[in-house]
C-alpha cells in the first residue's frame, strides 16, 4: 500500500479509500443499480429515492441515469467526496442510518444494499434505522435492502473453516488480504478481522467489522412492528448471488442461501410531530 493508504484508518481502509475500493470491488456492469431498478418499477415506486450506504456513488449515479431524483447518504466523508466528483448527478449528505432526518415524506423509495443495514448492531439501532424510514418515507413508500442472510450460517461453518486469502493489483502494486470470520452468538454478529498487505513494502493493516445476523423470519417481524408489508423475501437471484441476476429474472422464493432481498412498502407512516 502506499504511505497515504497505510496511514488511513486501520477499522475502515476500504472506506477511508474510495477508489482503492471500487478496484477490490469492481461492478463494471451496474448489477447492484440494475437490480434496485427493477425492484423500483416492479413495485411502482415514484421517482425519489434515498440511497442510505450509498458508499462511493455507484448505484446512487445509475438510479439518477435511469430518471429517478436521487440523494445518496453515507457516514463517511471520503466516500461522500469521491461520490461527489466521479458519479454526479445525485445529491449526496452524510447521514447515519442509526437514525438520521432528512425531512418527513421526502423519498418515495429507500435503498439499503450490500448489507449496509447490518451495521445496525443492536435492536436499538433497528429500531432507529426503520423507525427513520418510516419517517422518510411517502405513504405507500418502499423498502428494498439487500444483505447477508443470518439463516445461511445455521448450521453451516463453509465460510468460518479457514480464512480466506484474496489479491488484486491496483496502480501497479499488489494488495492482498487474509479473512477470517467468527461468529459471535450472543450479540448475534458475524465479525471479520482482514489484514491487507502489500509488494511495495508498506506495514500490514488491520481492519476489523462486523454484521447483524438477521434471519428471514426475525426481519419480517421487525418490518412489520414499523409498518410495513413485506412484499418480497428471497435469497436470490440477486447482484451479488450465483449466478447473479438478469433482467427478466423472477424473485425466488426460497430464503437459504447466503444473500438475502427484501422488498417491503409502508403501510402505516409515521405520526406527525406535536407541535
Amino acid at each position: 500500500m502506499t504511505t497515504t493508504t497505510a496511514g488511513a484508518d486501520a477499522h475502515n481502509l476500504l472506506t477511508e479509500n474510495p477508489e482503492l475500493y471500487e478496484a477490490r470491488f469492481p461492478d463494471p456492469e451496474r448489477l447492484a443499480g440494475r437490480w434496485t431498478e427493477d425492484c423500483l418499477r416492479r413495485h411502482g415506486a415514484g421517482p425519489r429515492v434515498l440511497d442510505l450506504g450509498c458508499g462511493t456513488g455507484r448505484d446512487a449515479a445509475h438510479l439518477h441515469g435511469a430518471g429517478r431524483e436521487v440523494t445518496g447518504a453515507d457516514l463517511s466523508e471520503a466516500m461522500l467526496a469521491h461520490a461527489r466528483e466521479h458519479h454526479p448527478g445525485p445529491e449526496y449528505v452524510r447521514a447515519d442510518l442509526h437514525a438520521f432526518d432528512l425531512g418527513r415524506g421526502v423519498s418515495d423509495a429507500v435503498v439499503c444494499l450490500d448489507s449496509a443495514l447490518l451495521y445496525c448492531h443492536t435492536n436499538a439501532q433497528l429500531d432507529g434505522f426503520l423507525s427513520s424510514c418510516r419517517h422518510a418515507l411517502v405513504p405507500g413508500g418502499l423498502l428494498v435492502a439487500e444483505m447477508r442472510n443470518g439463516a445461511y450460517f445455521l448450521g453451516r461453518t463453509d465460510l468460518l473453516d479457514a480464512p480466506t486469502v484474496g489479491e488484486f493489483t491496483w496502480r501497479g502494486t499488489t494488495h492482498r488480504s487474509t479473512t477470517t470470520l467468527t461468529v459471535d452468538r450472543t450479540a448475534q454478529l458475524l465479525r471479520r478481522t482482514r489484514v491487507w498487505t502489500a509488494d511495495d513494502g508498506s506495514a500490514p493493516v488491520e481492519q476489523r467489522s462486523a454484521w447483524r445476523l438477521l434471519f428471514p423470519q426475525e426481519l419480517r417481524h421487525l418490518l412489520g412492528a414499523h409498518g410495513f408489508e413485506v412484499l418480497e423475501l428471497h435469497d436470490g437471484p440477486g447482484p451479488r448471488t450465483e449466478p447473479p441476476w438478469c433482467e427478466g429474472h423472477s424473485p425466488g422464493r426460497t430464503a437459504d442461501a447466503d444473500r438475502l432481498h427484501v422488498v417491503a412498502r409502508l403501510t402505516e407512516p409515521a405520526a406527525p410531530s406535536a407541535p
